[in-house]
């Protein structure tokens, strides 16, 4: 599937023993390409469990993985996985409730988007479980782009916010944009970076978690911000992708 014009989306069914928590990424073998790719799964845990899938956006690159992703990969080609890394979120039913945080730039949407899946999975989880199961606080999405092309997910995750609107929410941030942007994304989106005072109205020291991914240089001036607002070191969590 075309994400945008740079990136494709992969759905892959999986062996029924593999699991995953949301922020997880996989290591990526393709069969006769000597690279490992890296690449974070932009599905939730709970589509694994109901359809044996996880999905995955890949950037195009010349990077071998990336490549062969985009020029060879077609409805049959087998792969081999491994999950990884530490950057996820994965709370308990039992857990005290947490307000989000969820910080992007660029492809580094991917592993925030399946953290923002997945807590709409739990919200609606508590929902029929008339409030037994997981307490869930709010989340609120920054997601940073050239414009509005390079978005991906937008139309979902509006519409997760949607589903949830006193929970839920999302800025869009996109710092060239040119055209007219759609109605239906206007009242979404902001012109230039994310602002200190955006970040500011969403963080409550003892309450937020924040999940940051997207370019380094990004990354460090957010955490930057987020620390000089009170946010404590252990309550910012962050992926650097490039």
């Amino acid at each position: 599937m075309t994400e945008s014009e740079t990136v494709k989306r992969l759905r892959i069914a999986v062996h029924p023993d593999l699991s995953f928590k949301a922020g997880q990424w996989v290591d990526f073998f393709i069969p006769g390409v000597e690279k490992v790719g890296g690449f974070s799964m932009c599905s939730s845990p709970g589509l694994l469990q109901r359809e044996g899938i996880i999905e995955l956006a890949v950037k195009y690159t010349k990077h071998p993985p990336a490549h062969w992703v985009h020029t060879v990969c077609t409805v049959g080609s087998r792969v081999a996985m491994r999950v990884g890394g530490d950057f996820y979120f994965d709370p308990m039913p039992s857990d005290p409730s947490v307000d989000l945080l969820l910080v992007a730039g660029g492809v580094g949407i991917n592993p925030l988007y399946s953290v923002l899946l997945h807590t709409s999975d739990l919200l609606h989880l508590n929902q029929s479980s008339g409030g037994r199961d997981y307490n869930i606080g709010s989340a609120h999405l920054c997601y940073s782009a050239k414009n509005t092309q390079e978005l991906l997910f937008k139309s979902s995750i509006i519409e997760k916010c949607g589903e949830f609107p006193n929970k839920l929410s999302c800025n869009f941030h996109v710092t060239q944009q040119r055209a007219e942007v759609e109605p239906h994304l206007q009242p979404f989106v902001r012109g230039g970076r994310i602002s200190e005072e955006e970040l500011q109205a969403n963080v409550d020291p003892q309450r937020t978690l924040c999940y940051l991914c997207g370019p380094p240089l990004m990354i460090e001036a957010i955490s930057k911000t987020l620390l000089d607002l009170g946010l404590p070191k252990d309550r910012i969590l962050f992926e650097k992708w490039w």
